[in-house]
């Protein structure tokens, strides 16, 4: 299966073509709007734009580079991360993650802690309705939002990618109620550390969260694995 393109901003053309593919695109894998049997084909995405093949083939080419894509012989596509690999996405989270916490909370200005205030409860809304779709989407301004407040923006930038690395975890995770209410409870916690500016708890949270989500991944997991050998069972 191939994915359309659809690029509303390819107007604009104060960005490069590839820039503007690249951010569709990004943008795409983060909501889980491509999905791991989608084959993404430079040719076809050009065509369908009206584009040459050269950006769409540099932006292709960039979001492997930052492991968000991989190539195949049937175009590009999400890679399938091995357990060893989300460990290994948490463990750089778990060291990055909390000290960003921490700055962002001295540094966020009213503005992002009202942006922040507004993602919370609209993730609050998506668990009360039992919809991850919408709990991913608040979830991504919550994160974007905090990490805009850091000054160190190869910090924020490098957290951003190895977060969006695990776009498919994400999704699939949200689906299940339990993690549903340990995201919901974890955003209220990181809001309340981040609208009174207290940067070790915002720091102790982030930890905790990031821990809790990676638990919660892996329960999913091993119950999966288990249910396996009893469907071919019966």
């Amino acid at each position: 299966m191939t994915t359309d393109m659809t690029l509303p901003s390819m107007v604009d053309r104060s960005e490069s073509l590839r820039h503007q593919i690249y951010n569709d695109l990004r943008d795409k894998l983060r909501h889980g709007r491509i999905g791991p049997e989608d084959r993404l084909i430079d040719v076809k995405i050009a065509k369908s734009l009206g584009i040459s093949r050269m950006p769409v083939r540099e932006a292709l080419l960039q979001l492997i580079s930052e492991g968000h894509l991989v190539g195949t012989t049937r175009g590009f596509a999400i890679p399938q991360l091995t357990s060893q690999d989300i460990r290994d996405i948490f463990e750089v989270r778990k060291l990055l993650e909390p000290r960003a916490a921490a700055s962002a909370a001295r540094d966020i200005d009213a503005g992002g802690v009202a942006t922040l205030r507004e993602a919370y409860e609209r993730a609050v809304a998506a668990v009360a309705a039992g919809d991850a779709e919408e709990l991913a989407a608040a979830n991504i301004v919550f994160r974007k939002t905090w990490l805009d407040a850091n000054r160190n923006r190869r910090l924020a930038e490098t957290i951003t990618r190895f977060a969006d690395q695990a776009h498919v975890v994400r999704h699939s995770t949200l689906m299940d109620p339990a993690t549903q209410l340990i995201v919901r409870d974890g955003l209220e916690g990181l809001y309340d550390a981040f609208s009174r500016h207290d940067a070790l708890a915002a720091q102790d949270r982030m930890a905790a969260f990031i821990g809790e989500a990676e638990k919660s991944y892996f329960r999913i997991v091993d119950a999966q694995d288990m249910a396996e050998p009893q469907e071919r069972a019966g």
